[in-house]
């Protein structure tokens, strides 16, 4: 059976890898960097010369990262974060102001409806949260106000799966900058190709794979020569990058915007580490989605909760049969019913890692009440699907006979 990410199996390491010189890639750690001369730094700093400025702004080896994943996503640029939310911070930030609104759609990692629901609100934004079916109430809160409409392409941890599509479509009609966190997702969802204006990752899951390295990224879509929603009203104050900068326009944004001032970078070390992992992530995410199906029915059918789409009785089962025929990542939860059974269930396991990362090469597992989500309220837990019960499993490389017989064994059943 063919690998069914062929054809990035090539392009990513041979882009990883060169032909002359140093074959792996090289690291550079320095902080600043020497310019030569006055006139070369004031070319630096105005942009005509492409040398690096400073590490808060860019470094040599996060550009080589960058490049990748613009090229895998099919952006026309990207920008290497220091973190998952540090990425997210750095898409939103640069396009929104006090009294902009946000349009949030999913499940939601806990960080991220932490930072739309508690921190943004602290600075005059609003976010309003729509589960992923709630195509005529999304569009119905589209305001003057509404600067971004943002999704997961899984709900994590509640597996529901958006129609990326369509609401690229409502973005569109109403001219509404359209995000997608695409962590769970890469290589099996494409969201630039779906209308997406931007995509966010969290690199220290299943890109770089193996908890070595903190990071994240932010992937942006070409201005469009002719018409495009970001020079229309709505962006007005973004007009005169779009003006300097052209297509990149939107890198331009995120730099000047929230980058430079705010300092969520990426450091040398770390975009190397996530290069490494890159190169295997075709290999690596194929195996693992054919052991999250298999996993998943055969606990289904032992009597565990499972929640997958892959399985029949999900309600986007049949969205995940056509708009992720590639899978949707390496998550799957378990409900166990309480607090206490979950716990059991978790300090039984002899292959979990009880661990809040997800997309490792390991088998991992986390309780999600007494965990992310213990500080939330009733109201928000069962927004975002999170039962007393819930375990969230991110499978690993492991085989996945050793999974299922490991997981019935901790179970007792």
């Amino acid at each position: 059976m063919m690998n069914r990410f062929e054809e990035f199996t090539t392009r990513i390491v041979q882009q990883v890898g060169k032909k002359e010189g140093p074959i792996s890639p090289v690291m550079v750690n320095s902080a600043s960097f020497g310019y030569g001369s006055s006139e070369t730094g004031e070319g630096i700093f105005e942009g005509s010369i492409k040398k690096p400025l400073y590490a808060r702004v860019g470094n040599p080896t996060s550009a080589q990262l960058e490049q990748i994943l613009a090229s895998m996503e099919g952006g026309i640029g990207a920008i290497a974060a220091s973190s998952g939310m540090g990425a997210t911070a750095m898409a939103t930030l640069s396009l929104l102001k006090t009294g902009d609104e946000i349009i949030s759609i999913g499940g939601l990692f806990g960080g991220t409806y932490s930072y739309f629901s508690e921190t943004l609100t602290r600075f005059g934004i609003t976010t309003h949260f729509f589960d992923v079916d709630e195509l005529e109430a999304i569009e119905g809160a589209i305001n003057t106000a509404t600067k971004i409409i943002f999704l997961e392409s899984v709900g994590n941890p509640n597996m529901r799966l958006p129609d990326i599509g369509k609401i690229a479509d409502i973005a569109k009609t109403y001219g509404v900058a359209f995000m997608v966190d695409n962590t769970c997702t890469p290589l099996c969802i494409a969201p630039i190709a779906l209308g997406a204006d931007v995509v966010v990752y969290s690199t220290t899951k299943i890109i770089t794979g193996n908890a070595s390295a903190l990071g994240g990224a932010v992937i942006y879509r070409a201005i469009s020569e002719g018409e495009d929603k970001f020079k229309g009203e709505r962006y007005r104050d973004i007009h005169p990058f779009i003006q300097k900068m052209g297509s990149m326009a939107l890198i331009a944004v995120a730099k000047k915007r929230a980058l430079r001032d705010l300092g969520m970078s990426a450091n040398g070390f770390g975009s190397y580490l996530t290069m490494l992992g890159l190169e295997t992530l075709p290999l690596r995410l194929d195996r693992i989605i054919q052991s999250v199906e298999r996993v998943a029915h055969a606990l289904s059918d032992k009597g565990f909760v499972i929640n997958h789409p892959c399985l029949p009785t999900h309600p986007h089962h049949e969205r995940y049969r056509t708009q992720f025929a590639k899978g949707c990542g390496t998550l799957l939860t378990i409900d166990m019913g309480s607090k206490e059974r979950a716990f059991e269930f978790l300090n039984r396991s002899k292959l979990i890692t009880i661990t809040a990362n997800i997309g490792d090469s390991r088998t991992l597992g986390l309780h999600m009440a007494s965990t992310i989500y213990r500080d939330f309220d009733e109201q928000t837990k069962e927004f975002l699907g999170i039962t007393a019960g819930l375990i969230r499993i991110s499978i690993g490389l492991e085989s996945a006979d050793a999974i299922i017989d490991d997981f019935t064994n901790a179970a007792k059943i």
